[in-house]
């Protein structure tokens, strides 16, 4: 039964570039497999070859659609992947849809960086191009909740409702007899959208998110808030301009919008949802009522408030527009995407607003912004920001630290190894240390790279405290801080 090990690839020292992968006497399966995002040091791994040989996998798992999980899969399959990729049905349908805009966009800024020399490179490139995109989708297999499936020789598969976004699932791999769980991205158990993430079941193995682990969301109204920010700006005739992901985020604040709509909380002002993405995600939510909490009519509302801009040259116009008026659009860390533009032409004008809605991961804009910087690089020139910046917190799609620990005391019994992952070290290592003193389970942290075997948790001792034993001997460091 030996031979079995993790490797964690991605999400090991950042929020970002999720990839797990698990291996049992020769056999590969990476679950996840998403974009480095934020700073140029992380974004850099994008462009370097994938640790291990593309065809030496047999299988890649996908959590959820989001581009920080699934956003390198054209490139992997490029570059020689001819395994499956096993998701849920809402997950590919979503998956379609962002890598093929993750694409356009690539290529896009590529050629504007061309076109106006601000790359310093001779010939900007894009990571991937749409034509491997193509060459991707057909890989995708459907998984259905609940399904057992084999994966891999010696490698099942079975995913869990995860919440999140739509689709969103926690990967369950019984490696060779022993139990792997990985949360991927966990929501909230209060979230107005997606339902409840299903209770963790026994597991030897633990791997667990840890975007919010180091604070609990804030307790305040979104939709009070949003309402304040949009009545403020619009009175003075400016530009809310609403940064979103296209999938999960952007339902979230149009569901929020429609509800201030239907009390009369809310300007007679136009609003425009411009992301082409979330204008065909509107039809994925239809078809998927098991895993939201929207009714057909509320949704029919939701999506009917926003004028929805798909040519670039609408989108073009709404920059000669003017306020009062509302923008929503990708992406929702200021990463690029069409919010871009709006950002350049309304920016720097004290009238308009930023509204921050979620996480925004080091070395992104939208981070920038939240640390109080006002001036952005954009397009190759610095931009300065005199728009008011606001953030709701309060509207993130993830569990936050006590969220993510009473989860995890779901479990019947504590796993043998807990791995913190997909946070940044200060909040990884504060999930860690609370789970080590409130759980008593064993964790750790990985370091990019790091191979962890693969053990059978030993039986639980009484009770719901630490087991004795570990999956694995703690290193000198690791004793030390144990008790941290």
């Amino acid at each position: 039964m030996g031979g079995r090990s993790i490797r964690f690839l991605g999400a090991a020292d950042t929020v970002t570039g999720s990839r797990h992968l698990v291996e049992s006497d020769g056999a590969r399966v990476l679950v996840d497999c998403g974009l480095f995002q934020g700073y140029k040091v992380l974004r850099a791994r994008n462009r370097r070859p994938f640790p291990v040989e593309p065809a030496s996998i047999d299988a890649v798992v996908l959590t959820h659609a989001h581009l920080d999980h699934s956003g390198y899969l054209p490139a992997l399959v490029r570059d020689g992947f001819a395994g499956r990729i096993l998701a849920t049905p809402g997950t590919i349908e979503l998956a379609g849809i962002l890598l093929a805009d993750s694409a356009y966009l690539m290529e896009e800024e590529a050629r504007h960086a061309a076109s106006r020399h601000w790359s310093k490179h001779a010939d900007p490139r894009p990571l991937y191009t749409a034509e491997d995109v193509r060459r991707a989708m057909p890989r995708f297999e459907p998984l259905d909740f609940h399904e057992s499936r084999r994966a891999a020789p010696g490698i099942d598969v079975r995913l869990v409702h995860a919440g999140h976004i739509l689709g969103a699932a926690q990967a369950r791999l019984d490696v060779d007899g022993a139990t792997v769980h990985v949360t991927g991205d966990l929501g909230r158990a209060d979230d107005p959208l997606m339902r409840l993430p299903e209770a963790l079941e026994p597991t030897d193995v633990l791997v667990v998110e840890s975007t919010y682990g180091d604070r609990v969301h804030a307790t305040d109204d979104p939709e009070r808030a949003l309402g304040d920010v949009i009545r403020r700006v619009t009175r003075r005739g400016g530009v809310v301009m609403i940064p979103a992901f296209a999938v999960g985020r952007t339902e979230a604040v149009l569901l929020h919008l429609s509800r201030l709509a239907d009390r009369g909380e809310l300007p007679d002002v136009p609003i425009y949802l411009n992301s082409p993405m979330a204008v065909d995600a509107a039809a994925i939510y239809e078809g998927h009522p098991e895993e939201h909490r929207l009714g057909g009519d509320e949704l029919r509302r939701m999506y009917g408030l926003a004028r929805r801009v798909s040519t670039v040259d609408d989108s073009k116009l709404l920059n000669l527009r003017g306020g009062p008026l509302v923008i929503i659009s990708a992406s929702g860390m200021l990463t690029g995407g069409r919010i871009l533009h709006h950002l350049e032409a309304y920016g720097s004008d004290p009238r308009n607003a930023i509204v921050l809605t979620g996480f925004q991961a080091g070395g992104t804009r939208g981070a920038a912004l939240q640390a109080g910087e006002r001036t952005l690089r954009l397009f190759g020139r610095d931009l300065p920001i005199r728009a008011e910046v606001v953030m709701i917190e309060s509207m993130s799609a993830h569990a936050d630290a006590a969220q993510l620990l009473a989860w995890m005391r779901t479990a019947p019994e504590p796993p043998g190894m807990t791995w913190v992952v997909h946070g940044e070290a200060h909040a990884a290592d504060t999930l860690r240390a609370r789970i080590r003193r409130e759980l008593g389970w064993p964790a750790r942290v990985p370091e990019q790279g790091q191979v962890a075997g693969i053990a059978r948790r030993p039986e639980p001792g009484p009770g719901h405290g630490p087991a004795p034993g570990s999956a694995e001997p703690l290193d000198p460091v690791a004793a030390i801080d144990a008790s941290i």
